[in-house]
């Protein structure tokens, strides 16, 4: 069965990741909460920006926006793919995400 653009795909390619989140105002980042003083970034997440707030670019309560760099190394040292949807079935711009692993 051929793919539609509402169906959920994989992907662990870097620049379909960032191209895909950027398209949609969302930013690299993590839980801050999971965060270590070793540096390890802990969860990742992408924060998108609330159309309702005055300020962009104002992350998530809870989040704490970190590099491209950070995020990508985070991503491959876990070993999980990015899951993600272009479009609702009812054609609308999708901003369905999450990290699942590779196995």
């Amino acid at each position: 069965m051929a793919s539609t653009d509402h169906e959920s795909k994989t992907t662990t390619d870097h620049g379909t990741i960032k191209n895909w989140a950027e398209s949609r105002k969302g930013y690299p980042a993590t839980v801050a909460d999971t965060e270590s003083k070793g540096g390890d970034p802990g969860i990742l997440r992408i924060d998108f920006e609330d159309p309702s707030e005055e300020q962009p670019n104002t992350p998530d309560s809870g989040l704490h926006r970190i590099t491209w760099d950070e995020f990508f190394e985070k991503f491959d040292d876990a070993g999980v793919q990015f899951l993600y949807q272009e479009h609702t079935s009812d054609g609308s711009v999708s901003r369905f995400c999450k990290f699942i692993s590779e196995d």
